[in-house]
């Protein structure tokens, strides 16, 4: 009797999704990011690749030669694709190498596989991995590009959630089943990160390209010149509409009304407090980036002589000064930590601050509650511990 002829393109959806549920189940922190990939069967895609929708394509011959161990670390493989924003990262580099998709591919899988590996995962035979290049592993896709050679056989293609580009087996953006937009996509980086460090918190173990990938979601590292630029046009907005009147400055119109005065609307420059951490835990390299961001400040707001007020602090306040520049700084101090004096300190001034920035290696007691002004904390040195989730923090030296 002879056995009914298998359809080469049905795919082995029992088998496939038995694959993600177990890299979910082993793995829960990537759960959310792993569900939330749609299945596209696709007899085009090589083995399985990913569109920048969250759109997952997978060649049901793949399926049915790959043990499910294996489709596992495949599934866990091209999330981490998206989760990594690959294509993103891509859009910024020089357009020739943009072009060039498929060597993108290949860096891109380096910078992913050395931690599948190191995690014990079972990747399929072929896998691409730094060491085939003789690079280090722990690096990023950057890194490696200019050192894949041209020449090297670039069979593989993940898709556009990797290099950016659509591959000819994608559907069109709009068509096809479910997709998830550039918002979602971030706020569910956010749920993964925080997953992950809610494992490391449980003991639980991450490769090391995955902590430095969840802590710079969760931490993101930026030039903070740019958030203290927002926060001053934040704070500078009321100064942008009818603020308030004055007869400092006489009304226009006030030469076409004899012998009254009209009042003026004015616009004031909003007021900047900069607590500068003197500890004995700062040393003369952090003072030294203290300065520098203090001449950050004043070219952001010492305009028209407005002067900044920079409070020198380690356990109590040892200095004020109101400068227009950084030559004029008084830095004293050297004992204990606590900012929380110098913020009580700065909004009890007479001219009250709308915005402090804290400068600190991070070693220090923060308020217990959210302070009535915007409070940056300017974070200076590796391994600081976050300030509460309520203060904007950035960390200093990320430019």
């Amino acid at each position: 009797m002879t056995q009914p002829h298998k359809d080469p393109d049905r795919i082995d959806m029992t088998k496939l999704l038995a694959a993600r549920y177990r890299a979910a189940t082993d793995r829960p922190y990537l759960a959310s990011a792993l569900y939330a990939l749609t299945v596209v069967p696709s007899s085009r895609v090589p083995t399985m690749g990913v569109d920048r929708h969250w759109r997952c394509y997978v060649s049901p011959g793949f399926v049915r030669a790959t043990p499910v161990d294996e489709l596992a670390a495949v599934w866990i493989h091209e999330v981490a694709h998206l989760l990594r924003d690959h294509h993103g990262r891509a859009g910024r580099l020089p357009a020739g190498d943009q072009r060039d998709a498929l060597r993108l591919n290949v860096a891109q899988d380096c910078e992913i596989n050395d931690d599948l590996i190191a995690d014990g995962l079972p990747l399929p035979a072929g896998r691409m991995e730094p060491r085939l290049f003789g690079l280090p592993t722990g690096g990023m896709f950057e890194a490696y590009l200019s050192r894949i050679p041209h020449s090297h056989d670039l069979s593989l293609d993940c898709g556009s959630g990797a290099h950016g580009s659509p591959a000819p087996w994608e559907l069109d953006g709009n068509d096809g089943p479910a997709r998830l937009g550039p918002a979602e996509a971030e706020a569910l980086r956010r749920t993964t990160a925080e997953a992950m460090r809610a494992h490391q918190r449980g003991r639980g173990t991450l490769p090391g390209g995955w902590q430095r990938w969840a802590e710079q979601v969760l931490e993101p590292t930026v030039d903070w010149r740019q958030v203290l630029a927002g926060a001053v046009r934040e704070a500078a907005a009321w100064a942008g509409g009818a603020v308030d009147y004055t007869y400092r400055r006489p009304s226009r119109r006030t030469p076409a009304l004899r012998g009254i005065v009209l009042p003026s609307l004015r616009r004031p420059l909003p007021r900047v407090a900069v607590v500068v951490d003197t500890s004995g835990s700062m040393g003369e390299e952090e003072l030294d980036a203290a300065l520098g961001e203090i001449t950050g400040v004043l070219s952001e707001v010492g305009l028209r002589g407005n002067r900044v007020t920079v409070l020198a602090c380690d356990a109590d306040v040892q200095a004020v000064s109101r400068v227009t520049s950084v030559d004029e700084v008084t830095l004293a101090g050297g004992g204990g930590t606590d900012m929380r004096v110098g913020i009580d300190a700065a909004l009890a001034r007479p001219d009250r601050p709308g915005i402090v920035v804290v400068l600190t290696d991070g070693l220090t007691p923060w308020p217990a509650e959210p302070a009535s002004c915007r409070l940056i904390a300017a974070l200076i040195g590796e391994g600081a511990e976050p300030p509460p989730s309520w203060v904007e923090t950035v960390r200093v030296g990320g430019d």
